[in-house]
């Protein structure tokens, strides 16, 4: 189990250990350019596939991926059965190379709401890489930060019912272990695409001293350059985690 940020002071360095995406702006890139926006989704999963290589050689050792929201039902249902389509092609495609890289593949969020074979092609993907330790890749589909702190809750109250009648022993460190990324440490380097500058119910908990990084660029266009842009900013940040300037230079 890794530290909260709140608790303890977690270990950091130049590259981020843990890297938080959303994946922003297919649809606009594919208006500009006169196309559906489906068509942009397609595009993004390439991008995907060019992160995900990108970041093994960066030695970035957990990356999490924001590919569906608890609140992109809305869309219209064109969009959506488009996205469910991508996600299963992806994943009979794409497992064989992750697994190959030495991938890890984990996919969180309420699976229940996905048909029965998407849930099947899942669970035999995340078994077929659950060995894997050179990139631990986390989807984030129908998840939801305040879905996750509400299940971690129910799951923790399931498992230790003495809680309810003791709410004083309710703390971090006790509900930690039943959040959906409890197996991570915390992210260190958030990065939104596409220009918009909010975190949408992404990682709430999870999230409380990451480094938060936007960028106009829409994820289609997103590359290898935009990656070490954002590192390069994520270094000059001085992370504190609750200490001053002065305390940082004397332990340095």
């Amino acid at each position: 189990m890794h530290a909260s940020s709140t608790l303890a002071i977690p270990e950091h360095a130049a590259v981020p250990r843990h890297l938080a995406i959303i994946m922003d702006g297919n649809g606009r890139w594919a208006t500009q350019r006169f196309l559906p926006r489906t068509a942009g989704h397609v595009r993004g999963v390439q991008t995907v596939r060019r992160v995900v290589e990108v970041c093994g050689r960066r030695g970035v050792r957990y990356l999490t991926l924001f590919a569906f929201s608890s609140e992109n039902w809305r869309r219209p249902q064109e969009e959506v059965s488009l996205l469910m389509r991508l996600f299963v092609q992806t994943l009979e495609k794409e497992v064989d190379k992750l697994n190959a890289q030495g991938v890890c593949l984990h996919v969180v969020g309420d699976l229940t709401a996905f048909e029965p074979r998407l849930q099947e092609l899942i669970r035999a993907a995340e078994a077929r890489t659950a060995a894997n330790d050179a990139l631990h890749l986390t989807i984030c589909a129908n998840y939801g930060g305040r879905w996750d702190i509400l299940q971690a809750t129910r799951r923790m109250l399931q498992a230790r019912p003495e809680l309810a009648n003791d709410p004083q022993a309710i703390n971090e460190t006790a509900l930690a272990p039943y959040l959906s990324m409890a197996y991570a440490p915390e992210p260190d380097l958030f990065i939104r695409t596409g220009g918009e500058q909010r975190i949408s119910n992404f990682l709430i908990w999870q999230l409380a001293y990451t480094e938060l990084y936007f960028t106009d660029r829409y994820w289609p266009d997103f590359n290898a350059r935009d990656i070490d842009a954002a590192f390069e900013w994520y270094r000059t940040r001085e992370r504190r985690f609750g200490r001053t300037s002065e305390q940082l230079a004397s332990s340095a």
